[in-house]
């Protein structure tokens, strides 16, 4: 049987990727390349705060403690986040946030999938709330990773730019380490093992169809999952949890 601690973890992990990603979507706010695209980034970056948010409350349960799901969100430093190295990276620029965000939404939908029949009942009903609006962020990204890729010289070549930077960050999602393995073993956790050729095999699929490359590199950079990030994180975070360190107290 899982103990709490080790659903106090996995929810994190959860967490942290949709709170971490949707902080970087929403410096687009004001900097999309057209107005509807400006909108639709901002959207998805809300959409992904509020299922952080979520996980963040159920969290906060967890601890048993007078912790609040704010403390939890913005109180941690960096080595105590466990959110994967891609969604950490810097935007770059529009062909770069997109190949970011359509590798993590094709592992999201999928990780949805599984969690939505899971034995703890408010991952699941936060899985099973979760899963239109990823479907939706999935087709997006997708439609503009096609668009881009096989769209002019210059965007098929900035895409391609993106897809050979990001791809040692692609697969971190589906390499599971203990903590996955025990969480799927107790019938809480998705089973990466289950889902890992499906997300490869339809990144890689669609990646063809936009007429992109696929870089022969099968390295995978790891190590978020367990608190390990890059240096852009800190930078990340130093923004992020500014407010609630200057005015200690407030809330979402």
């Amino acid at each position: 049987m899982a103990t709490q601690q080790d659903t106090y973890d996995y929810t994190l992990r959860l967490a942290d990727n949709c709170l971490i990603l949707g902080q970087r979507l929403a410096e687009w706010c004001g900097h999309g390349p057209v107005l509807e695209q400006d909108i639709a980034l901002t959207n998805i970056s809300l959409d992904l705060i509020g299922q952080a948010r979520n996980y963040y409350q159920y969290a906060a349960e967890l601890t048993g403690s007078k912790k609040s799901e704010d403390d939890i969100a913005f109180l941690r430093n960096d080595r105590e986040y466990k959110n994967l190295l891609l969604v950490e990276q810097p935007n770059i620029d529009f062909g770069y946030t997109i190949i970011r965000q359509y590798f993590f939404d094709v592992f999201h939908f999928h990780l949805l999938n599984e969690l939505a029949t899971s034995q703890d009942k408010t991952l699941a009903g936060i899985a099973q709330k979760s899963q239109k609006e990823v479907t939706y962020h999935k087709r997006w990204s997708g439609q503009w990773v096609f668009r881009l890729g096989d769209g002019t010289d210059e965007s098929h070549e900035r895409t391609q730019a993106a897809l050979d930077h990001f791809w040692p960050y692609a697969f971190e999602s589906v390499i599971p380490d203990t903590l996955d393995k025990n969480m799927t073993q107790y019938g809480i956790g998705a089973d990466l093992s289950k889902i890992e050729e499906i997300v490869k095999k339809e990144i890689t699929n669609h990646l063809r169809e936009a007429t992109l490359t696929l870089p022969t590199e099968t390295w995978n950079q790891t190590g978020g999952k367990n608190g390990l990030h890059s240096e852009h994180l800190g930078y990340l975070l130093a923004e992020m949890q500014h407010l609630q360190r200057a005015y200690p107290g407030a809330e979402w």
